[in-house]
């Protein structure tokens, strides 16, 4: 199989609130939370979300999937 038709695939996840926090003037938040997961690209063709544990903001948030 070539590499480019695997259906797994790699994605990084973002805390979407870190990021909002990251873009104010007053730079409360140290860094922005990522996560690297895998998805099924046929299963699963939209972006993915998921509710992790964000250390900088210190509770569970939305980790939106960014592209590399």
């Amino acid at each position: 199989m070539a590499k480019g038709k695997d259906v797994r695939v790699r994605v990084i996840l973002e805390c979407t609130s870190c990021v909002r926090k990251s873009v104010n003037v007053n730079k409360e938040s140290p860094g922005i939370s990522r996560y690297m997961t895998q998805k099924n690209r046929h299963k699963t063709p939209s972006r993915l979300e998921l509710r992790k544990f964000c250390p900088y903001c210190s509770k569970h948030t939305i980790h939106g999937e960014i592209t590399k």
